[in-house]
């Protein structure tokens, strides 16, 4: 049997430990333009300042011309990160965004320090607040001269994008980040529910919801930027960009021509913190609860109560953010999240897919289900397990490594050093899994082909399982036990 130590559940661990020592950088930028948002002058609208370079500064978004960066752009570079000119130039820690990254953890650890009981009731808040923030700048934006094309270069589709890798890797990859796919902490606070929770309802309504969402958010940017390409009299793909780059470039600069910006700019910000801290709770929680479960006993021993557990694991991966917060910070950090979200994530998806789908087996996982909601999987969810998600997660892997493309930030190419650290990032997590298969070929007796037919034996049998929860130690599944259930790699 997989042991929470072991296989695809300890690599889904690491995944979200190193992904939560980064994303809360994201945070501690919000919280900085939050906090410079309340001026009656926006500081990234001028080139007059201090950290302005005036020779190639322009007080819009400057289209063709190469050598000149909008005002908004040298804010972010110059004055947020004050940046170095290479990977290499570490640099100093910027103490402001020390503070800030201090203040996000803290924000983190007061919502997760009581459990999962803590989290949900925040959680009340962070995920319904940005709605109420989202449909009133939609109402603002739809009123702006440019915003109707904005939303048909958005809701117009270019048919031979279809035939391009490319689009479907980066939509997978969007559709992984903003649902959780991989990441565990889906799992994890799932883990919570009780044993007969709804569980297909809930996988429709999340599924449902972040589409849904994700659109609505697409016609509030698009409608902004639409109304940004109008006034700068510019081509709309000269206005759009991905990354930090959208949030934190192009945005600003639309809500400081918006009417009221006073208001809009702190309340959009905010919304970012609650959105970013949505996200922070879940892949912390997978850290949590792996510890709780795994070594609750001896940990315990020393630090008394899970307040003090969490606690020390935001210590630490506040600790591990400090160097994403340094003048050469931004490097590392697009380094960090290029190569940990994308190919080692879609690789650990595949791999929970097979483990579950057809290790474990879709007809386990079906009267798993059956036990939970009283019915049987249709043959839509059940056709989904065991062929379509599994071909289409190995398509995407694929895809993503032939269409792989080296590490940059702008026009900076990175280093081929910065390149091997950056794959050993990804191996962090992905070397759990032949670890896992080499150990449990190792402790099973026999010839090879009999330790292997040990090593992926089905040790559950959930059509002959009795449907006591308790019986069954299903009324508790932690962030790994689904797998743990019955696998072995």
């Amino acid at each position: 049997m997989l042991s929470d130590k072991q296989g695809v559940g300890l690599a889904t661990v690491v995944m979200s430990v190193l992904f939560s020592t980064y994303y809360n950088v994201l945070m501690s930028w919000a919280l900085f333009y939050f906090f410079n948002s309340f001026d009656s002058t926006l500081s990234w609208t001028s080139c007059n300042n201090t950290w302005n370079m005036v020779e190639n500064c322009s007080s819009g978004i400057p289209g063709n011309v190469s050598h000149l960066q909008s005002a908004s752009q040298q804010f972010f570079e110059n004055k947020l990160l004050d940046k170095t000119s290479r990977i290499q130039e570490a640099g100093g820690i910027r103490l402001e965004l020390l503070g800030y990254l201090f203040i996000a953890w803290l924000i983190v650890y007061l919502c997760i320090f009581k459990g999962i009981r803590s989290t949900g009731k925040v959680v009340y808040f962070t995920a319904i607040f940005p709605y109420f923030i989202l449909f009133a700048l939609l109402i603002n934006n739809v009123q702006l001269p440019g915003a109707r094309d904005g939303i048909l270069y958005f809701v117009t589709p270019v048919w031979s994008k279809l035939f391009e890798v490319t689009v479907w890797v980066n939509a997978a990859a969007q559709v992984f980040n903003s649902i959780g796919i991989a990441f565990g902490s889906q799992i994890s606070m799932a883990s919570y529910n009780k044993f007969n929770n709804d569980i297909v309802r809930d996988s429709l309504i999340v599924a449902i919801t972040n589409s849904l969402t994700s659109i609505l958010a697409g016609f509030v940017i698009f409608s902004a930027i639409g109304y940004m390409a109008h006034i700068h009299n510019l081509p709309m793909d000269k206005i759009t960009t991905d990354g930090p780059g959208l949030v934190f470039v192009v945005y600003p600069e639309v809500l400081a021509t918006m009417p009221f910006h006073q208001v809009w700019a702190p309340l959009f910000f905010f919304m970012l913190l609650c959105l970013g801290l949505d996200s922070q709770f879940g892949t912390v929680e997978v850290g949590v609860t792996f510890i709780k479960d795994a070594f609750g006993a001896k940990i315990l021993r020393f630090l008394k109560r899970e307040e003090l557990l969490a606690l020390t694991i935001c210590i630490i991966c506040f600790l591990l953010g400090i160097p994403y917060i340094t003048q050469g910070g931004i490097y590392i950090f697009q380094l960090m999240d290029h190569y940990t979200a994308v190919v080692s994530l879609v690789f650990l998806a595949l791999f929970e897919v097979v483990s579950v789908c057809w290790i474990f087996g879709v007809r386990n996982l079906s009267n798993m289900v059956k036990k939970m909601r009283g019915s049987t999987p249709n043959f839509y969810f059940r056709f989904c397990w065991l062929i379509l998600s599994p071909l289409l997660v190995l398509v995407i892997l694929i895809s993503s490594i032939i269409q792989y493309t080296p590490v940059r930030y702008g026009s900076y190419m990175y280093p081929k050093w910065a390149e091997f650290v950056g794959w050993l990032i990804s191996m962090a997590s992905m070397i759990w899994l032949p670890l896992g298969a080499v150990h449990e070929l190792y402790i099973n007796k026999g010839s090879f082909l009999q330790r292997l037919r040990a090593a992926t034996r089905t040790t559950v049998d959930m059509a002959s399982a009795a449907p006591d929860a308790e019986k069954l130690n299903m009324d508790n599944l932690t962030s790994e036990s689904l797998l743990a259930a019955g696998v072995k790699i």
